[in-house]
């Protein structure tokens, strides 16, 4: 244990989760804008000076990511994954199972397909559960994204030549949960249709026609900070509304104290320094 204590976000499901943290991953480029807010410094009083950035830790992303598993797994493990007796609870759970449950049966009984009302039931406990770890942990639920069927046929193994993994199976995977997040007041992110906006998904969004590659996961990312956005929650877990870990203010920095003594040298209020006409400012770094 470390501190402070910062909020945590959890990634919770299956294997999307868990390559999350690939490079370019959707986990990742998350744990990348909330381990800092970037501002430039930029000196308009002295010509060529170098401008200098500030970083301020925000929150931990953490992973419970697992190759292959469908709900009805997950389910078995919850109570270890996030026990109600826990010190703290995280303050956000970003879930996504689906994929392998909307995968056709296989004829032997085995395999990753959980009947969908099944599946529904199982989601319907995971919310349930997550929504009673404390009056502050927020819950996203990600539905199932469309997948690129030919590239599926062209990486097949002969031992999973019997599994279906269709868009149609996906698609109904899909709705089935955006309607019971709507049905139960979970933030909901359509992986769906939010994937097929973009005119090349098929091509750009997968690595293997099912897992994301570094487009897809911007898609992923976009999706999950505009709900945040969006979300009318209290506090704001959006990375531009977060409260900042320690102070931007420093002795060390030279070239923010030089900005400093200047508009104290030409008898200038710091806080005003909005009103004056120069460009003297910290700009925000664009970020997602």
């Amino acid at each position: 244990m470390v501190g402070p204590q910062r909020p945590q976000f959890v990634l919770f499901g299956s294997s999307i989760v868990q390559l999350s943290f690939s490079d370019g991953g959707w986990g990742a480029i998350l744990a990348d804008v909330y381990s800092r807010k970037m501002y430039k410094f930029v000196d308009a009083l002295h010509i060529g000076s170098v401008g200098t950035s500030i970083v301020i830790v925000e929150a931990d992303i953490l992973v419970r990511g697992y190759y292959g598993w469908n709900s009805r797994r997950a389910l078995q493990v919850l109570d270890e994954v996030f026990p109600k007796d826990a010190a703290s609870h995280p303050s956000l759970v970003i879930v996504y199972f689906g994929g392998n449950d909307s995968m056709g049966p296989h004829p032997s009984g085995l395999g990753p397909h959980v009947p969908l009302l099944e599946y529904i039931e199982n989601m319907r406990k995971i919310a349930l559960h997550l929504k009673s770890l404390s009056k502050n942990t927020r819950v996203i639920f990600l539905s199932c994204p469309p997948v690129n069927e030919a590239k599926i046929q062209e990486n097949r193994s002969k031992y999973l030549s019997e599994l279906v993994r269709t868009n149609e199976l996906c698609r109904s995977y899909s709705e089935a949960c955006i309607e019971l997040c709507q049905e139960m007041g979970v933030k909901v992110v359509d992986l769906f249709t939010a994937f097929q906006r973009r005119d090349d998904w098929l091509t750009a969004c997968f690595t293997d026609g099912v897992h994301l590659s570094a487009e897809g996961s911007k898609v992923v990312v976009e999706e999950v900070l505009k709900v945040l956005k969006e979300a009318e929650w209290e506090p704001c877990l959006h990375w531009k509304s977060m409260p900042t870990e320690f102070g931007v203010n420093s002795p060390y920095d030279l070239v923010r104290l030089r900005w400093k003594n200047d508009y104290k040298s030409l008898g200038m209020d710091l806080l005003q320094r909005n009103t004056v006409g120069l460009s003297c400012n910290f700009k925000s770094v664009t970020k997602l």
